[in-house]
C-alpha cells in the first residue's frame, strides 16, 4: 500500500534506538524525509546513517534533549514546519508511590507531558495552514491499565492523553490528526532495565521475570520496533485521515478489557 506521504518531512523524537527508531525507519521506507532527534550524538548519527543507507531519503540528525527548552529550540531550528511529528521521551523511573518527591513528579510531568505539548504547540498552526498534519505520541499501555510501580509514568502519560484529546477534535477538519501509540511489552532497552529492576527487587533472575511476563501476553512474545514503526507510519498516512484522538494499544492482547 502506498501511504501517500512520500516527500513529507517528519520530526521524530527519541529516534536513535527502540520504538522511536522503529518509527523513523518505517517513515523513511515510505519516502519521508527525516529530522531525527536524540540526546546521544554518536548513537543518533549511527542510526541516521543506517536509515540513509537503507532508504536513500534525506536524514538530518540533531543531538538535543527535547525535554528542555533549549533542546526543543534546537529541534525546531532544524525543522520548524514538519508535516509529521512523533513525540517520544524516556519514561520516568519505577518506584514506590510513597517515596516519590514533589520534584520527581514535576520532572515526570515536564518530560512526558509538557515537553510533547510544547512541541505540538510549536507546529500545530503550520500544519493547519498547510492542510496536512500527523502527530503521533508514543506513550504507554499504562494509559489504559496503570502499572503498579510506574506511578510517575501512569500520571504523566495520562495527562498528555487528556490534554491533546480535545485539540485533536478541534483540528480534525484541517486534515490534522493527533493519535497516541500505547506500547505494552516491547523488546527495548527500557524494558530490559525494568525487568532487571523487578528481578533485583524480587530476588530472582531477569530470565524468570521475562518468563512471567511472557505468560501474560496472549501473543506469547514481546513486540518489536519494526511492527511498532509500521503502526506509526500508517497513522501518518493519507488513508488514516479519519483516525484521530485515538489511543492505539499494541500489547499482543495483554490488556483484558474491551474498551
Amino acid at each position: 500500500m502506498d501511504l501517500g506521504i512520500r516527500g513529507k518531512t517528519a520530526l521524530v523524537c527519541g529516534a536513535s534506538r527502540g520504538l522511536g527508531y522503529g518509527c523513523a525507519e518505517a517513515l523513511a521506507a515510505e519516502g519521508v524525509q527525516l529530522v531525527m532527534l536524540a540526546r546521544s550524538a554518536e548513537s543518533l548519527e549511527a542510526a541516521a546513517e543506517r536509515i540513509r543507507g537503507a532508504s536513500g531519503v534525506s536524514v538530518r540528525a540533531v543531538a538535543c534533549d527535547v525535554t528542555t527548552a533549549q533542546g526543543r529550540a534546537a529541534a525546531l531550528a532544524a525543522c520548524a514546519a514538519p508535516d509529521i511529528l512523533v513525540t517520544n521521551a524516556a519514561g520516568p523511573p519505577p518506584g514506590d508511590f510513597r517515596q516519590f518527591s514533589h520534584e520527581d513528579w514535576q520532572q515526570a510531568v515536564e518530560n512526558n507531558m509538557l515537553a510533547p505539548i510544547a512541541l505540538i504547540r510549536a507546529v500545530i498552526d503550520g500544519m493547519i495552514a498547510r492542510g496536512f498534519g500527523r502527530i503521533v505520541n508514543i506513550t504507554s499501555s499504562a494509559v489504559k491499565a496503570p502499572i503498579g510501580n510506574l506511578s510517575l509514568s501512569n500520571g504523566a502519560r495520562a495527562g498528555l492523553t487528556g490534554a491533546v484529546s480535545a485539540l485533536a477534535r478541534q483540528v480534525a477538519a484541517n486534515n490534522v490528526t493527533i493519535n497516541s501509540l500505547l506500547p505494552g511489552l516491547f523488546e527495548t532497552d527500557r524494558m530490559k532495565a525494568l525487568v532487571q529492576t523487578r528481578a533485583t527487587a524480587a530476588g530472582v533472575s531477569a530470565d524468570e521475570i521475562r518468563q512471567r511476563q511472557l505468560q501474560t501476553i496472549p501473543a506469547g512474545r514481546y513486540g518489536n520496533s519494526r511492527e511498532f514503526g509500521a503502526a506509526c507510519a500508517y497513522l501518518c498516512s493519507e488513508q488514516a485521515s479519519y483516525i484521530t484522538a485515538q489511543n492505539w494499544l499494541l500489547d499482543g492482547g495483554a490488556y483484558g478489557g474491551v474498551l
